[in-house]
């Protein structure tokens, strides 16, 4: 399936063009980690741990530098394929196995650009002083609204280039650095108290060991994003030069933001106030941080920016993989349709569309679980499982040889790198709440196979009739 598209780029226009250098290729992968995950659950990884909420970000850091070494192998033995599903269909060459792969990377597409519009709802209501209570009908309103500016804006058509992208990480990475420099000036006015950031405490009674798992597993959203840029690889200038440092160091600048910026989070804010206060937790800690600046009345506006670019990316992203689907003839032909004047996937766009409309309005209505949380846990648990598969890749490509040298991880980091991701999908590493993420996921991979199902009938409909209309006696008659 996916080797099949390689194929026909090549025959197409030819190569693309390699314009991104180590310095691009940097920004292009902050850019993508950067965004709704620390920005929205903040207040919710504290929740699960307390004080010590920068520890999960910390150990979702190792956990997705261990599956980085794997898509660095891949992404540099393969410079000219691309993601997850390509990897996999090398690797095991069973159609089902990559279509249930590149159909759970379209799905956390979708549920984390839900998280996104969730997440902007609740810093629109910051940047308004409105009194919107967590769950309302206003906050689902302007969750769906956004949701459809951003399918009108696809439908228009985006030419995102990789200048503009370096923008958009510039203004997210200032939000951030913003959070870190209101800490640096509150501890110099005595207002920052960082004993609490060593105080344990989790609400359900959970030994620290499977506190810290829990909110690991909801920390891990705010890491992903690496993964995408191996669709880079044929636009980088020297990618097995440049892919290894960049990735490795794109991750751990992102670690230590991340680290810092909840630091900073528990030392302003008590947690109690952080989980359950009336605005968001960010916009909590410039308020506290700085109450004689008007940071806090511009800090919802940055975050709503950050959350903006990632459901954008996301929603691109996921429509196209419907729309290449539909044009393989693995999902029902009507998605691959393109609009005659915008020449955008139209009705891929509806689709994702509706299926985030749903996820939205689902979990607002029916779910007492934290909308952003369970949205951005369930991203994370569908590529956790996407993460399983690429690192088992990674070692059964190991007898493929090719004619050019690459960058080759040990072996025991891919086995780490399967076992840790593993561990983290399991119900151990959810509170009672979160359980419900595995009922949502699952939603999405069996609407995926009755997709696939349907167009595995249409496609065998329509090659019994051309094989018909072939057959010589049918012509006779």
């Amino acid at each position: 399936m996916t080797e099949d598209t390689t194929d026909r780029a090549a025959q197409g226009s030819g190569e693309l063009k390699r314009v991104m250098g180590p310095k691009l290729l940097l920004l292009f992968i902050v850019g993508d980690i950067l965004g709704t995950g620390v920005y929205a659950l903040t207040g919710d990884v504290a929740a699960e741990v307390g004080g010590a909420a920068w520890a999960p970000f910390l150990v979702a850091f190792v956990v997705a530098g261990l599956t980085a070494f794997s898509y660095l192998e891949l992404v540099t033995k393969y410079p000219a394929a691309g993601g997850a599903a390509t990897f996999v269909h090398k690797a095991f060459g069973i159609h089902f196995l990559t279509f249930l792969v590149a159909f759970a990377v379209i799905c956390s597409g979708i549920t984390s650009a839900s998280t996104a519009s969730s997440a902007f709802a609740g810093f629109l209501r910051d940047g308004l002083l409105a009194d919107w209570d967590a769950g309302s009908t206003p906050l689902l309103i302007v969750a769906l609204g956004f949701m459809t500016l951003i399918a009108l804006i696809n439908l228009r058509g985006v030419g995102e280039s990789v200048k503009a992208n370096v923008v958009l990480t510039l203004v997210e990475l200032s939000g951030l650095l913003m959070i870190i420099f209101i800490g640096l000036y509150a501890v110099t006015q005595g207002n920052a108290d960082f004993s609490r950031v060593v105080v344990f405490e989790s609400p359900s009674d959970k030994n620290t060991f499977f506190a810290v798992t829990t909110a690991t597993a909801l920390a891990f959203f705010a890491m992903i994003g690496f993964e995408d840029s191996v669709n880079m690889a044929e636009e980088t200038k020297n990618p097995s030069r440049d892919f290894p440092r960049m990735m490795l160091t794109g991750l751990g600048l992102a670690a230590v933001i991340y680290t810092l910026v909840s630091i900073t989070a528990v030392a302003l804010v008590p947690v109690g106030k952080l989980v359950g206060g009336e605005q968001s937790a960010l916009t909590q800690v410039v308020e506290v941080g700085a109450p004689g600046l008007p940071f806090d009345r511009i800090f919802p506006w940055i975050g709503m920016f950050a959350v903006a670019n990632t459901a954008l990316i996301n929603m691109l992203m996921a429509s196209r993989l419907i729309y290449g689907m539909a044009k393989q003839e693995v999902l029902p032909p009507v998605l691959g349709k393109v609009h005659a004047g915008r020449q955008t996937p139209w009705v891929a766009i509806i689709f994702t569309t509706l299926i985030a409309f749903g996820l939205i309005s689902y979990v607002s209505l029916d779910s007492e679980s934290p909308i952003v949380a369970l949205l951005g846990g369930t991203t994370a648990l569908l590529l956790l499982c996407v993460f399983v598969v690429v690192n088992i890749a990674v070692l059964t490509l190991r007898k493929d040889r090719v004619g050019h040298k690459h960058f080759v991880t040990p072996s025991a980091l891919p086995i780490l790198g399967a076992v840790t991701s593993a561990f983290l999908v399991g119900p151990w590493a959810r509170s009672p709440e979160q359980q419900q993420q595995y009922e949502i996921a699952g939603m999405l991979l069996l609407l995926g196979v009755i997709l696939w199902v349907i167009t595995w009938f249409i496609n065998r409909a329509v090659y019994s009739k051309r094989t018909y209309m072939r057959d010589p006696e049918h012509l006779e008659e």
